[in-house]
């Protein structure tokens, strides 16, 4: 009978043993998966904070194109209604010029009857010059209120 209970004792201590070697294993696990679990969700908080901030940039940037697009609309517009006026003669361009008489065409003292302006082409070039001017500082607004507001 004492071998019987000696080899019981025996028995239960190695499963005991064994029991204990398996816990311990799952254990680990379940804390290495534990940690896992927390490197991911970090990783997944850090992503969806950079998509937040992109989003939120891309909203600035769209803001700041549709105010300056909308301010250059309006000056085309407005350079547009000058030429006009100015083609139909409701309007006339401002020139400061001095003008000398041609060798021949004209005798001393007599005053020519057309005020000086412009020649078509001339004047057709002087609104597309405009129109590209404020083009580009509308376009270079733009650009340095996207670099005070985007790059920090």
């Amino acid at each position: 009978m004492l071998n019987g209970t000696v080899g019981l004792a025996a028995l239960s201590g190695w499963v005991i043993i064994i029991l204990s070697i398996a816990t311990w294993h799952y254990r680990d696990s379940y804390h290495h998966a534990l940690d896992k679990q927390r490197e991911l969700a970090q990783l997944a908080a850090t992503r969806q904070k950079a998509i937040v901030d992109m989003q939120a940039r891309q909203r600035v940037v769209a803001d700041i194109d549709a105010k300056y697009t909308r301010e250059l609309t309006d000056a085309k517009a407005t350079i547009n209604q000058l030429e006009r006026s100015v083609i139909v003669g409701n309007q006339r361009l401002r020139i400061n010029a001095i003008c000398k008489p041609m060798s021949g065409t004209a005798t001393p003292g007599a005053t020519n009857a057309t005020a000086p302006r412009l020649a078509d082409a001339a004047q057709r070039n002087y609104f597309i010059l405009i129109e590209r001017v404020t083009q580009m500082e509308k376009q270079m607004e733009g650009l340095q209120e996207y670099v005070r507001s985007q790059c920090r």
